[in-house]
């Protein structure tokens, strides 16, 4: 099969259709199955490079070149040959911890978000062996012919066979704003794809019409794909692998310099070079935070699986601290404060009376409109069938500047232009009114226009959403409009409609508001429509915006209103993205829920975009996360999910920089002061390998409801100072253990080996069971898996130096009377840090939004001390 891919010397858009239907083997029926799959099999999935992930080999040859594991595999060698064959052994289970599982529970949780990803990836209408079917866009291949209509993202490049007011948004490839209009026709000379008005690419969007087309380059083949490298840059990082990478990089800079510090003072001291060079490289291993990718991976994936069930669906994994850490929520006001289920229940001219003219002209208006269909033509459809004899000759289609959408009929005389949209808009190009002789409509003066506008007023706050309806008859053998010609219309009245409140609206967002996120309504309705259905539900408005007043405010002037402003009128696409930069910039986490065309940008703009299942394509592309039902409550716990899931990362970013820094410190002392290795090489392995078992159940730990009542941002002056100050309680007890086996059982290499080894990992493991909860320990009940296998690797260590294994490592049977005042000290470990713990939160806690401290201030904290 030919190549018909884009390229800057030409493309299957110059070619006559006759000869791309031949070199592509097609029809304009489509392919058959069978022929399909064979392609597909020869062409590869329709994607873009980047957007799968590496395949299980591939991500575990990465691992294994990582520097850390590539010098370990030399010290395992060097183990083996100079004859230590436990060290060698320790190494070897230390790198296939930390790569197998590593590896595969990452693969795991990859897979886990691919399938819920899978659940909501984009699907298109596409012919196969003469029927039409719906098909996952990455399953379209050359020749295949696809169905497009309002609303949906092209989804490869095509040549358009058939097409009815047919406009996509190129902006992606052209930086042009302004839909184009695609048409059948047979070739294009230029080269440009910018002129190609016979063909549509792949990531651009219909935002009007209808069209068939040709699929003739997929994936990497496609002009998108030839300059994705440009177009689709990675995107920055958030704050979760921010916060992460900030973290890895804390501890990796304070292992380096004490494990060189060690190395040195060993060398100084006369040391053997291969024993002090293995401890130091163990001290590296030991010491630095290798689970800390893996802990993160199957905590978020897990997360996803848990929002899952909650009717959350997670496409990108660390939205989920965005979601956690959210504190404004900007949301539409229909399908998520309303019902969603709109009736039209009246149409009224100029008087306030019935008009069924108003109801025939709303009909044919959303009989023959082209672009996307809104639930208001939905409702005037379901009140009529029957065109009457009129045929459609040209469109505009609506657009949200117009916000407005004119259709050119004719029936038998000269053409009649009908135009819907909203009553502000309508009104201002209207210069008649249709009175009760339709024949002779009379001048919309001021007191014609004043009546208009109250009646609109009136409708409002009656909670009703109202669309204005206007005509105008055109000279005979007019066949085409533009907007130029959307002047000197002839008002004919409002279509009426009603959509009921959700009961359940107010109780959602109250909800919201007690875990602190702020829920500001942003809506392109009539301020008085919007205040209706917010006191229909309990929401208090504090203050409201609208969009004419939004555009006379400066950035600076924004800023002010914004917290004090919940609702938001009358605002354009444009306005809803300004609103959330708004929100940003004065350092709040903002979510942005939106289904609709107009509301990609804001869906970006947004920290987290949130859309919904029956949401168009474009919505749903630009989405972080997808709700398979259009309501707050469903939101809302999705969000306290969020905030577990980061919960449980927070509580392994506490352990490595509360015992980890303080075993830098103690192993630093400790070469100073001894004759000989605080522990030896294979032992500080050894500390590691058990260590990280007992932290691998961390990610299906419980979380405290407090924690999940209030927004978290990822705070490194927090974390820095937790390490600062839990650290050396950790390395008191050291020194304590220290002063025990030197003063009182006269210790020598092996026992004091040995018994700090005990220590040292009692202490690291039974920690967490205070760090993990900011409560009393004893009122906060751990995970079943966390608690046994913590409380399993103690018992080991305990065990070993009593067994045949603890001498192959070097370990000596300690006394009991050491086991006895180890389990004293212990205690009294847990129990400082414990006071430390409150001490510090008291003292230091970590930063909040403002609005998470006012919600704070509203409940009850169960300190359960």
């Amino acid at each position: 099969m030919p190549d018909t891919s884009s390229s800057e010397g030409g493309g299957f858009w110059q070619l006559p259709l006759a000869g791309l239907l031949a070199h592509l083997e097609a029809t304009p029926d489509g392919l058959g199955g069978a022929e399909a799959q064979r392609r597909l099999a020869r062409c590869g999935a329709n994607r873009l490079q980047g957007e799968r992930g590496h395949p299980l080999a591939r991500q575990l040859f990465e691992r294994i070149r990582n520097p850390l594991v590539l010098i370990l595999l030399v010290a395992a060698s060097i183990s083996a040959a100079s004859g230590e064959v436990a060290s060698f052994a320790i190494i070897v289970a230390v790198v296939l911890l930390g790569i197998v599982l590593d590896t595969a529970q990452e693969y795991r949780a990859a897979r886990a978000a691919d399938r819920l990803r899978a659940s909501v990836a984009l699907r298109e209408r596409v012919l196969r062996d003469g029927a039409e079917l719906s098909l996952p866009a990455d399953a379209i291949v050359p020749g295949d012919v696809v169905l497009l209509g309002a609303g949906d993202l092209v989804p490869a490049d095509c040549r358009v066979l058939e097409s009815r007011d047919f406009f996509v948004n190129e902006a992606l490839l052209t930086g042009e704003s302004e839909p184009v209009e695609k048409q059948a026709v047979h070739a294009v000379s230029a080269v440009e794809v910018s002129m190609a008005a016979n063909a549509a690419f792949m990531g651009t969007s219909v935002i009007s019409g209808t069209a068939r087309v040709l699929v003739c380059a997929t994936g990497m083949n496609t002009r998108l794909g030839s300059i994705s490298a440009s177009l689709r840059h990675t995107p920055p990082p958030a704050a979760l692998q921010r916060g992460t990478y900030d973290f890895g990089m804390l501890i990796v800079r304070v292992t380096v310099l004490l494990t060189l510090f060690v190395l040195m003072v060993n060398l100084l001291l006369h040391r053997p070079l291969l024993e002090s060079f293995m401890f130091a490289l163990a001290l590296a291993v030991g010491l630095t935070p290798e689970l800390l990718p893996m802990v993160v991976s199957v905590t978020l994936a897990r997360g996803a699986v848990r929002m899952s069930r909650e009717q959350v669906i997670v496409k990108r994994l660390a939205s989920i601290h965005d979601l956690g850490s959210m504190d404004v929520l900007c949301t539409d006001k229909t399908g998520t404060l309303t019902e969603a289920s709109i009736r039209m229940v009246r149409q009224v001219g100029l008087s306030g009376a019935d008009s069924p003219r108003v109801l025939e002209l709303a009909w044919l208006n959303s009989r023959f409109e082209s672009g996307l269909r809104n639930p208001l033509d939905a409702a005037i459809l379901r009140c009529r069938s029957d065109a009457g004899g009129w045929h459609k000759l040209d469109e505009v289609p609506f657009d949200f500047e117009r916000r407005r959408t004119s259709v050119l009929l004719q029936r038998d005389g000269a053409p009649v232009m009908v135009v819907k949209g909203a009553p502000e808009d309508v009104l201002n190009l209207s210069r008649r009114y249709e009175t009760a002789d339709a024949a002779s409509p009379a001048d919309l003066d001021a007191d014609a226009r004043g009546r208009a506008d109250a009646l609109n007023e009136s409708l409002g706050r009656e909670g009703y959403r109202v669309l204005a309806v206007a005509w105008r008859t055109l000279d005979a053998g007019r066949s085409h409009i533009d907007r130029s010609d959307e002047h000197d219309l002839v008002f004919a009245g409002y279509a009426v409609f009603l959509d009921p409140p959700k009961p359940d609206a107010g109780a959602a967002i109250a909800a919201l508001q007690r875990d602190g996120v702020e829920v500001k309504v942003v809506t392109g309705d009539h301020e008085a429509v919007a205040r209706h259905v917010c006191a229909a539900i309990g929401f208090r408005v504090d203050d409201a915006l609208c969009g004419p007043d939004l555009v006379a405010l400066s950035d600076e002037a924004l800023d002010a209103r914004l917290d004090g402003t919940n609702l938001f009128c009358r605002v354009t696409p444009a306005q809803k993205a300004r609103v959330i930069m708004a929100l940003k910039r004065r350092g709040h986490v903002v979510g942005f829920l939106g289904d609709g065309i107009n509301d990609a940008p804001s869906l970006h703009t947004a920290d987290v975009g949130i859309s919904v299942e029956g949401a168009v394509d474009v919505a749903k592309d630009a989405a972080d996360i997808i709700l398979l039902r259009n309501d707050l409550t469903v939101l809302q716990r999705g969000v306290r999910e969020g905030r577990r899931t980061f919960g449980n990362i927070m509580k392994y970013v506490m352990m490595g920089t509360s015992s980890n820094f303080g075993n830098m410190f103690s192993m630093a002392a400790a070469t100073l002061l001894l004759p000989f290795l605080p522990m030896l090489p294979v032992q500080v392995l050894l500390n590691n390998l058990l260590y990280d078992i007992s932290e691998v159940p961390i990610p299906m730990d419980e979380v405290d409801e407090e924690e999940l009542a209030e927004p978290h941002q990822w705070d490194m002056h927090f974390i820095r100072n937790f390490m600062l100050v839990l650290g050396p309680v950790s390395s008191l007890f050291d020194f304590l253990t220290f002063a025990l086996l030197l003063r009182v059982f006269h210790a020598g290499a092996a026992l004091f080996q040995t018994g700090w080894f005990v220590e040292s990992l009692a202490t690291q493991v039974l920690v967490i069971f205070v760090i993990r909860t900011r409560r009393n320990p004893l009122r906060s009940r751990p995970g079943r898996l966390l608690a046994a296998t913590s409380l399993a690797v103690v018992a080991l260590a305990v065990s070993l130096p009593y067994s045949p294994a603890g001498r192959w490592v070097g370990f000596t049977a300690p006394p009991l009377a050491f086991l006895a005042a180890l389990s004293v000290m212990v205690v009294c470990y847990l129990l400082l840090v414990e006071l430390v713990k409150r001490w510090f939160f008291r003292r230091m806690p970590p930063k909040r939004s403002a609005r998470a401290v006012h919600a704070r201030a509203q409940l009850p904290y169960t300190s359960g001390a």
